[in-house]
């Protein structure tokens, strides 16, 4: 399967929101926290010019936040980029 890694925050509940879609699916995903991380915070900037939490990647695929995530999924195209 496809790695999955999401940046977060704590508190946020689209990031709470899109790590039990993921779980539901039943995928395993590595998170990154940017709360209080400013290098962690400058990163997730760098790699996709957005400072807003979640942002997920599905290998190195940039599939965005939690409302684009549940778009993928309502389109059917999340478990294919999945490799599923």
């Amino acid at each position: 399967m496809t790695n999955v890694t999401i940046y977060t925050t704590p508190t946020c509940p689209y990031c709470i929101a899109a790590k039990a879609l993921l779980k539901s699916k039943g995928v395993t995903f590595s998170e990154i926290s940017i709360e209080g991380d400013r290098s962690a915070a400058a990163a997730l900037a760098g790699r996709t010019g957005r400072r807003t939490v979640p942002q997920i990647f599905v290998g190195a695929s940039h599939v965005g936040g939690f409302d684009d995530l549940r778009a993928l999924e309502n389109a059917g195209g999340l478990d294919p980029l999945l490799g599923r």
